[in-house]
């Protein structure tokens, strides 16, 4: 996490986002050769990664982007100017025209769905598939990430198909993984042949979806590459992968400052200028633990503080960290892996400013991307 120079990180006026351009481009470079030895295409998933800053150098390693709805879709379209696909629990009838006119693939949550878009659909000639759900649950966590979790209103079961006329349907999309290895795939795509198989053979193709941890250093990558080039021989379809965390893991960084420290009863809490609920949500939805540069487990070395933010919300707290000095007024601290969701979840809660985002160029520069001020607040509530 820390192959680069920190120095240039280190002088950012906090909080900010720092993302480094080598280490994004060390990313893309993986999954750019998992492209070219499957010939499979891989997307951009916008929800985790959207400093858009950066798209011309993602759309030197990959085939396009995907959006979650309108605004992202529009982004991807403004910006990366690639393939751009397009999922939603429920499209509305207002920005579905919009999504015509700038996606080229366009993915459907039900058959109610389907039937309503379907003739617009298809007189445009846009790509359509449908999302399926192949109830098999391959994490272990908080079910508010699990799609197949009981219940689930994201997905088609396969149930749901008896009867159903697929004319028009061009592939066939799911998205059951969250950040897991290549053998959760293998045991989902087991999954989708058995529930799916009458169908598969009249794709075009096929959308693996994303939770594909392709860039972290113990993912099986060979195994990924012979599941896919397996899939595509047996169905004769296009294969897509589109994984967020994947294209920016490990490649940004949160900057902040301590700006107090107060001791109750025992407890030394360091207040950053960095909020768990504005700037790094995921810390109190997921909850994790995300590493800090030159940190430890609370205990494992000489100086434990609990480090929280400055809004009054009493669980604005992002974990307990030893270090080797004492934390003091104006220490830096920096968070590890900010560059997925942390950037995109942001908000201001309390009036709390956002962070800055900088890019840190191979040369080793650091350049402001943007700054934000009291604007941003107020105009969001007016």
């Amino acid at each position: 996490m820390t192959e680069i120079n920190m120095e240039p990180v280190l002088s950012a006026k906090t909080p900010a986002f720092v993302v480094s351009e080598v280490l994004l481009r060390k990313n893309l470079q993986r999954l750019e050769y998992v492209r070219k030895q499957t010939g499979c295409k891989i997307l951009l998933a916008q929800k985790a990664f959207s400093m858009f800053h950066f798209y011309p150098l993602v759309a030197d390693y990959l085939d396009g982007c995907t959006a979650s709805g309108l605004y992202e879709a529009r982004l991807g379209f403004e910006e990366l100017g690639k393939e751009n696909h397009v999922f939603s629990p429920a499209y509305t009838s207002q920005e579905f025209d919009a999504l015509l006119e700038m996606c080229d693939h366009l993915i459907f949550n039900s058959f109610s769905q389907w039937q309503q878009f379907r003739e617009a659909a298809v007189r445009s000639g846009k790509s359509c598939g449908l999302r399926i759900n192949p109830e098999c649950s391959t994490q272990i966590g908080p079910a508010i990430y699990d799609p197949c979790s009981a219940g689930s209103r994201l997905g088609i079961t396969a149930d749901q198909f008896d009867g159903q006329d697929l004319s028009g349907i061009d592939g066939l999309h799911f998205h059951t993984l969250c950040e897991q290895n290549a053998d959760a795939l293998v045991r989902t795509l087991e999954a989708v042949e058995h529930k799916f198989s009458r169908c598969l053979k009249q794709m075009k193709w096929v959308n693996f979806g994303g939770g594909h941890h392709i860039t972290r250093a113990d993912y099986d990558i060979e195994l990924l590459i012979k599941t896919i080039h397996t899939f595509k021989e047996t169905y004769d379809v296009e294969v897509y992968l589109e994984p967020g965390e994947a294209v920016a893991l490990n490649a940004g960084f949160l900057v902040s400052t301590v700006v107090d420290i107060v001791t109750t009863h025992g407890v030394q809490n360091a207040i950053l200028d960095t909020s768990a609920t504005c700037h790094m949500p995921d810390v109190l939805e997921m909850p994790y633990r995300p590493t800090v540069i030159g940190s430890g487990k609370a205990g494992e070395k000489a100086n434990t503080y609990r480090l929280g933010g400055p809004t009054c919300l009493a669980g604005d707290i992002i974990g307990d960290y030893s270090f080797d000095l004492p934390l003091e007024r104006g220490t830096k601290i920096v968070f590890c892996d900010m560059a997925i969701y942390s950037m995109v979840k942001t908000n201001t809660f309390n009036g709390m400013p956002l962070p800055s985002i900088y890019a840190l160029t191979a040369s080793g520069q650091l350049e402001l991307v943007r700054a934000f001020d009291y604007r941003d607040f107020k105009n969001r509530l007016s």
